[in-house]
């Protein structure tokens, strides 16, 4: 079913792949790989496994995945292309928008695209102006009203012995 997605490819899409039940071992490795890249796939999120780990990333072929197993799958059970799937508990229908580093996947739901977006730039932005301060020796916990919080709730600050 693999195959069956990279023939639908689009270029610049992210194939999301995933199994009707929990599952282990490799769906993706370095062979599809070379036949999404030359589709136009941009990376791949698998709710199962991955090989060829190495090959991936010398590709640069970006792949976020559950396990990186050896063992391959079976390429006799059918299944669906572009239908909406569950992927590590979230439901991604084709042409929502998905968003990977190295701290995670994010999927955003295509008729919200534009207000994450403008929420992602505010955010961007008023995080630029933290940065600042905080480089400029504002402590985090003024610029974020923790200390008079904190008190309220009867904190303490106690000196360290020898301080």
């Amino acid at each position: 079913m693999v195959h069956a997605a990279i023939d639908v490819l689009q270029p610049g899409d992210v194939m999301v792949i995933t199994t009707t039940r929990p599952a282990d071992h490799a769906m993706f490795g370095d062979l599809l790989a070379t036949s999404a890249l030359a589709h136009g796939c941009r990376a791949v999120v698998v709710d199962a496994g991955v090989r060829d780990v190495a090959d991936l990333r010398a590709m640069g072929f970006p792949v976020w995945a559950v396990v990186v197993h050896a063992r391959g799958t079976v390429k006799t059970t059918p299944g669906s292309v572009n239908t909406p799937v569950a992927c590590g508990g979230v439901i991604v229908h084709p042409g929502d928008v998905v968003v990977a580093d190295d701290d995670g996947v994010v999927v955003v739901a295509r008729k919200r695209v534009d207000d994450v977006l403008s929420a992602v730039r505010l955010r961007l932005e008023k995080e630029a102006e933290i940065r600042s301060r905080l480089a400029a020796g504002e402590l985090g916990i003024d610029i974020y009203g923790f200390r008079r919080r904190l008190e309220e709730m009867g904190v303490r600050w106690v000196d360290a012995p020898g301080a």
